[in-house]
């Protein structure tokens, strides 16, 4: 019996989306200029003292930068140099689908934390006045990871946008990801609530001046809404797997440093 296809299904987005849009067991930690940060409200934990790491979304109003090109900002790998600080290397690896792809991301951290990278499968769906695009680490054959590295798990991370007006939309990113490595899990939840809106910030001055960018590379080059532009090769999605937050734990109860000149690897 062949086993369910790893791509994401229509209930996959109408689940990511709900959670974007929901209240309801969510703290709301930040508030300010047209941004929020939730956090999901966890139950109290029984007979089990390990931390997880909080799923967080981070809700921004944007007034000046239409729906479509914030969504285009988050495809467009070239442009992602730009306005990307953390960036390490990015690249797109295969076709899944027509909507669906999986590549590789590695991002710098403080020089006393060992750098990151993660491997995830990407799929997105546009319909009139809505964007969406969902992510969650996968095993590669050909991507391992490496000593140099500490393999980070996305447990789920995406966007929804939704057009407002001709220059306007609603932005929200929710992610559920574990930096992997011996960062403690109380540290991971509090760093990313004060880093998120300034991710999203960057973002959105990156959707300010994308327009003007594109102009000047490639602007008909879109493969992410033209699949036919798409030369990526092919991939059979049943050559990955996903990969789970807890088969990495070991990393964390092992006696090697999470530090740069640490010989730890993940």
């Amino acid at each position: 019996m062949s086993r369910p296809s790893i791509l994401p299904d229509e209930k996959v987005f109408l689940d990511f989306k709900s959670q974007c849009l929901a209240t309801d067991n969510w703290l709301n930690k930040y508030d300010n200029n047209d941004m929020q940060v939730w956090v999901e409200r966890t139950p109290a934990s029984k007979g089990n003292n390990v931390p997880k790491v909080h799923k967080i979304k981070c809700k921004m109003v944007i007034r000046d930068v239409s729906a479509a090109a914030m969504y285009d900002v988050l495809h467009d790998g070239q442009y992602r140099k730009k306005w990307d600080p953390t960036m390490g290397d990015s690249f797109d690896i295969a076709r899944l689908s027509a909507n669906a792809d999986v590549g590789y991301y590695s991002w710098l951290c403080p020089k006393t934390i060992k750098n990151r990278d993660v491997v995830t499968l990407r799929s997105w769906q546009v319909t009139d006045d809505e964007y969406i695009i969902v992510n969650f680490s996968v095993k590669h054959p050909k991507y391992p990871p490496t000593r140099d590295l500490v393999r980070a798990i996305s447990i789920l991370t995406g966007y929804y946008i939704k057009s407002t007006g001709p220059n306007s939309c609603l932005f929200i990113y929710l992610s559920q990801a574990d930096p992997k490595g011996s960062l403690p899990k109380w540290l991971v939840n509090k760093a990313s609530q004060v880093l998120a809106p300034r991710v999203m910030k960057c973002v959105h001055k990156a959707g300010q001046n994308y327009p003007e960018w594109k102009q000047h590379n490639s602007p008909d080059l879109k493969p992410w809404l033209y699949p036919e532009q798409n030369t990526l090769p092919m991939m059979d999605p049943a050559e990955l797997s996903l990969q789970r937050a807890d088969s990495l734990e070991n990393v964390d109860e092992s006696s090697k440093l999470d530090v740069a000149d640490s010989e730890d690897s993940s």
